[in-house]
C-alpha cells in the first residue's frame, strides 16, 4: 500500500508536467488543424533557460528562493514566448493555405533546428542545476517504507492547479477565448466576424510556449539536469498524453498527461524503468487502434 501510494504521488507529478505541455499541442491542433512537433523543443529551450537565469541570480546574490522563482518563470516564459511567436510566424503562416503535408515537414524541421541550435550554444553535456527546494513530508509508513511528499512535488501540483483554473477561465469568458473557439471552428467566418485570425493564431502558439516554459522549469527543478534532447522524448509523450484524452480537447490533454504520468510510475515502479517508454508509446499505438478520437475527443466532422 505505501508503495503503491508512492508511485502515485510520483505519477501525478509527472503526469501534471505531461499535461501542461500537451495542453500546446491540442490548441494549436484544435485551431490549425496541425501538429506542432517543434513545441518540445520550446519546452527544452525554457529548461536551459531556467538554470542559466538561476546562475544568473546566484552570481548576483539573489537567493531568496520564492523572489527566485517569479524571476526565473516570468524570464523563462518571456522568451519561450517570442520563440513561439517567431516559430509561427516564420515557419507555419507561409504555409497555412499548403497541403497538410508542407507544415509537418515545417515542424519537424524546426524541431531539428532547434535541437541543435541549442547544442550549438550549450554544448551537448547535460547540465545540472542544484537542489532549490528541499525537504518535504511524510504522509505514510508501512513495513518501514516512508511515503513522501516533497515540497517540490507540491509546488508543481499546485502551479498547474492554477495555471490550469486560470487557463480555462480564459478560455471561457475573454474575448480571445472566445476568439480561439471561433477560429476552432470555422476560421473563414471568424475573420468575416472582425476576428482577427492571424493574430489570435499567433496568441495561441505564445500561449502554449508560455505553459511549455512553466513545465520546463518545474522538470528541471524535479529532476536536476536538462540536455539538449528532453524536448523530443517529452514532447513525444505530451503528443501522446493530448492524443490519449482526445487531441484538441483542454480538458483531455490534462486527462491524458495525469493518464501517462501514472503509467509511467507504475511501470517503472513494479516492473522496470528501462521500458516505461516502450509503455508509453504503446499506449499511443493502441489508442490510434481501438479509439483514434481519444478519450474525451470528437469525431471529426467534414464541413461543407
Amino acid at each position: 500500500m505505501a508503495y503503491f501510494l508512492q508511485q502515485l504521488i510520483n505519477g501525478l507529478t509527472l503526469g501534471m508536467i505531461y499535461g501542461l505541455i500537451a495542453i500546446g499541442y491540442t490548441m494549436v491542433y484544435g485551431i490549425i488543424g496541425m501538429i506542432n512537433f517543434a513545441h518540445g523543443e520550446i519546452y527544452m529551450i525554457a529548461a536551459f533557460l531556467s538554470i542559466i537565469v538561476f546562475t544568473i541570480l546566484g552570481a548576483a546574490g539573489i537567493t531568496f528562493v520564492p523572489l527566485a522563482l517569479v524571476i526565473v518563470l516570468i524570464v523563462a516564459m518571456f522568451f519561450t514566448a517570442c520563440y513561439g511567436w517567431t516559430l509561427e510566424r516564420v515557419a507555419y503562416r507561409p504555409l497555412r493555405g499548403a497541403p497538410r503535408l508542407a507544415p509537418l515537414i515545417s515542424a519537424i524541421g524546426m524541431s531539428i533546428f532547434l535541437q541543435n541550435y541549442v547544442q550549438l550554444l550549450q554544448g551537448a553535456r547535460v547540465r545540472p542545476l542544484q537542489p532549490i527546494i528541499q525537504g518535504g513530508f511524510s504522509v505514510f509508513e508501512q513495513n518501514d517504507f516512508v511515503v513522501q511528499l516533497s515540497y517540490i512535488q507540491i509546488f508543481i501540483w499546485i502551479l498547474t492547479l492554477v495555471l490550469m483554473t486560470g487557463f480555462a477561465l480564459l478560455i471561457a469568458r475573454t474575448s480571445l477565448g472566445r476568439a480561439q473557439r471561433a477560429c476552432e471552428q470555422d476560421q473563414k467566418m471568424a475573420g468575416l466576424l472582425g476576428i482577427d485570425v492571424d493574430r489570435t493564431i499567433s496568441l495561441t502558439f505564445v500561449m502554449g510556449a508560455s505553459l511549455a516554459a512553466v513545465a520546463g522549469v518545474m522538470v528541471t527543478l524535479y529532476y536536476g539536469v536538462v540536455d539538449f534532447f528532453i524536448g523530443f522524448l517529452a514532447g513525444m509523450k505530451a503528443f501522446t498524453a493530448a492524443v490519449l484524452g482526445g487531441i484538441g480537447s483542454l480538458p483531455g490533454a490534462m486527462l491524458g498527461g495525469l493518464i501517462l504520468g501514472l503509467v509511467e510510475a507504475f511501470w517503472s515502479g513494479y516492473f522496470t524503468t528501462e521500458y516505461k517508454d516502450v509503455a508509453a508509446f504503446s499506449i499511443l499505438v493502441l489508442v490510434l487502434i481501438f479509439r483514434p478520437t481519444g478519450l474525451l475527443g470528437r469525431p471529426e466532422v467534414e464541413k461543407v
